[in-house]
């Protein structure tokens, strides 16, 4: 599969100026953890779900979800484990037709359903990468991680882990930094299972009684601004200990009344896409832009989606921009291993070599999996594209 495959070959050439690369749920697990961008949540209980998988994969969804947890029901649960193994058969059944699929995960419970599950996917569950792990710590995550162990040892493939950090220990200054020891010890035991951590916001904010407007972000609600600020300080590090985080869910695909002036300039959308600025208003997307380039500043990638709408944007803006790319291969020429600094060669700010290497390396990383932008090509006319093409 490869991002912005669903754009015509044409489109594609106009935007960009390195196309994204290749990748398949056997691709090296730090290429998979960038890879994943907007990763789509759906209900285990949609009666059309295999239906609905081929159908976001054909607008350009690469990753999802298959949540058997907070988003159904307690008595939903059994129906819902018994259409997950009737859709994996269908979507199995399909395959022939060599149409990709996105990277397809399921969130689950309790450790027995891991290796339930996959006993009862059977040949199906060759189309499983892994599973998502609720409300992980040290304590509970330990029993998922085995679990997940064996799984894998049955099903003879390789299965990922995505543990969920949004316990109240997390959230409780008192117990913080114990909790987030005991998860960083467990991880870094499973690293090679463990494919990125995802943040659970909306769980951070329960505790409280609190609830982010459309017009703000996770980084205006201080309580969870400081607890990602700790995630990422413990467990997002550059220095080859760290993992990929990925940004918080964005709650909000409908118009709300706004308390605050849009967020969105009319500068980058002058001309014929004002009429997307104004949708994007519209529909509340304006916060969603803003936190998704805050994601980016904190030290997180990617983010959960509860909408297919959002996946555009969060794929438009993990794009590298031609000045991005054009920094970071200055940085990481080899004659510049010595270090030192230089005008960058859009001539508007400093490049210097050893302080901005681990950051050049990561745009490197990004920019194999959602390529690099033509000089004179924006995030919105990749939006504009991107959008066109599902409409």
């Amino acid at each position: 599969m490869r991002h912005f495959e669903h754009l015509a070959p044409s489109v594609r050439n106009g935007l960009f100026h390195r196309e994204p690369g290749a990748f398949d749920a056997d691709s090296p697990a730090r290429t998979l953890a960038v890879a994943l961008g907007a990763t789509l949540y759906s209900p285990a209980t949609r009666p059309a779900l295999a239906h609905d998988i081929r159908k976001q994969a054909e607008r350009g969804v690469v990753s999802m979800v298959l949540c058997l947890e907070d988003s159904i029901g307690d008595e939903e649960v059994e129906g819902a484990e018994e259409n997950l193994v009737r859709q994996f058969a269908e979507l199995d059944r399909q395959a022939a037709d060599g149409r990709s699929l996105p990277l397809l995960f399921v969130r689950v419970r309790e450790p027995g359903q891991i290796t339930d599950l996959v006993r009862r996917l059977g040949p199906a569950g060759r189309l499983l990468s892994g599973f998502v792990l609720p409300k992980f710590t040290e304590e509970r995550g330990v029993p998922f991680l085995e679990a997940l162990a064996l799984a894998e040892g049955d099903c003879g493939r390789r299965l990922f882990a995505m543990p969920v950090l949004e316990s109240p220990e997390l959230l409780h200054l008192e117990t913080r930094t114990e909790a987030l020891a005991g998860i960083a010890r467990t991880v870094d035991k499973y690293r090679d299972r463990v494919l990125a951590l995802r943040l659970g916001v909306t769980d951070f904010c329960s505790a409280y009684g609190l609830r982010r407007a459309p017009d703000m972000t996770a980084y205006d609600v201080q309580l969870v601004a400081s607890v990602i600020a700790d995630v990422v300080n413990v467990l997002g590090r550059a220095d080859g200990s760290g993992f990929t985080v990925t940004g918080p869910v964005w709650e909000y695909f409908r118009q709300h009344e706004r308390m605050f002036k849009p967020q969105l300039r009319r500068t980058p959308f002058a001309g014929p896409a004002e009429e997307l600025r104004t949708a994007l208003i519209e529909h509340d997307m304006d916060g969603l832009l803003r936190e998704i380039q805050l994601d980016r500043a904190n030290g997180l990638q990617g983010k959960t989606c509860i909408h297919p709408s959002h996946v555009a944007l969060v794929h438009a803006l993990s794009v590298v921009s031609h000045e991005e790319f054009s920094d970071a291969e200055d940085i990481l020429r080899p004659e510049r291993d010595g270090g030192g600094v230089m005008r960058s060669a859009y001539t508007n700010k400093m490049n210097e070599v050893k302080p901005h290497r681990a950051w050049a390396e990561r745009i490197m990383l990004r920019a194999e999996v959602f390529g690099v932008a033509r000089e004179d090509v924006s995030f919105v006319e990749l939006l504009a594209a991107s959008v066109g093409a599902t409409a």
